[in-house]
């Protein structure tokens, strides 16, 4: 159900050469935008680590999809002036694979893993020596005549993303000495990140259009620039190709995402909640099973940005839609009449 939404926040594979382009490259408030408390703490932390001709310590990055942790990662080895090498979670399945990427690292290098809580539990367990004292334990033989090998590994700092700080293990966690949350932007800032992307893809976007995608791009920069893209594709197709007001409305509207960023999908959920299940609570296998969704996306694809603005809320027992959700919808709250009919 998620494949197709304009405002997924989770990267597509036809958009990595895009976001590739527009991607920030140092901790500039012109390049990086938003997120200024996590730049000032990383600016001192680097500089720190200059002064002192160290590695950098092992970042722990946060945070909703889309809010540019990737990015971050990335700056983190532009402004160290080191490389980096990019893999995930998923990708590293035994422990021989990490061993492969760990010894082939250059001193100082930044490793950046991708959905860090979805290490296998052995390859994480191989990972606490090579972060804490950088060797890895590599055990030869089995049985009573096994010995471990102890191979030293160049110095690097390990940058871990995650959506959910919550799964990684205490003693992987502990480990990351510098731990940062990622949060939102605000709709201005967005309009500054739609502005920069113009620039940077050539688009001519009128103010009021980068001001309309940046309030319906859910707080997400990766949201934002995926539909500046189809309000550009809208725009030359069907007008002259200037990205005006009105084309970005018409263009928005073509998507299903309403001024309030809630695109067809975030209004069925929230209707099912409401329709379905009285208002809720519901739980969210349940809620899952009436939208055909996993409750796993659920949680943290939907979720979020319902969340954050105020269309449903979390109870012991599960999902409630909020007043805000039944306005939004033109519904009557249960028991009571309808917000905008009272006095």
């Amino acid at each position: 159900m998620t494949e197709a939404r304009a405002i997924t926040p989770q990267a597509r594979e036809d958009e990595r050469s895009l976001e590739q382009t527009l991607r920030p490259r140092r901790l500039t408030d012109d390049e990086y935008i938003d997120q200024r408390k996590v730049k000032d703490q990383l600016r001192i932390l680097i500089e720190a680590a200059r002064r002192r001709a160290e590695p950098l310590e092992h970042v722990a990055l946060y945070g909703p999809p889309g809010v540019g942790k990737t990015s971050l990662a990335h700056v983190i080895a532009v402004e160290l002036g080191v490389p980096i090498r990019v893999t995930s979670g998923p990708a590293i399945e035994r422990a021989g694979d990490l061993a492969a990427i760990l010894t082939s690292l250059d001193p100082g290098s930044v490793l950046f893993i991708d959905e860090v809580h979805r290490l296998p539990r052995i390859v994480e367990e191989v990972l606490y020596p090579a972060m804490e004292d950088f060797h890895l334990d590599i055990v030869l033989g089995k049985g009573p005549g096994a010995r471990t090998l102890r191979l030293p590994l160049p110095r690097f700092t390990l940058v871990g993303a995650t959506t959910r700080i919550g799964r990684l293990s205490s003693p992987l966690r502990d480990r990351f000495g510098a731990q940062y949350r990622l949060d939102l932007f605000e709709p201005e800032d967005l309009e500054v990140v739609i502005g920069r992307s113009a620039r940077i893809l050539g688009i001519d976007v009128e103010p009021a259009a980068g001001r309309e995608i940046a309030t319906r791009a859910r707080g997400t920069p990766r949201i934002a620039n995926r539909l500046l893209k189809r309000v550009r594709d809208h725009a030359q197709v069907l007008h002259d190709g200037r990205a005006t007001l009105s084309v970005a409305r018409e263009a928005l509207a073509a998507l299903e995402v309403d001024g309030a960023g809630l695109d067809a999908e975030d209004r069925k959920l929230l209707r099912a909640i409401a329709e379905k299940f009285g208002g809720g609570p519901v739980g969210l296998e349940t809620l899952g099973a009436a939208v055909s969704e996993d409750a796993e996306t659920i949680e943290d694809v939907y979720e979020p940005y319902l969340l954050r603005e105020g269309y449903i809320k979390r109870t012991p027992r599960g999902r409630v839609a909020t007043e805000r959700a039944y306005t939004h919808l033109g519904l009557t709250p249960p028991g009571g009449t309808p917000l905008w009919e009272r006095s």
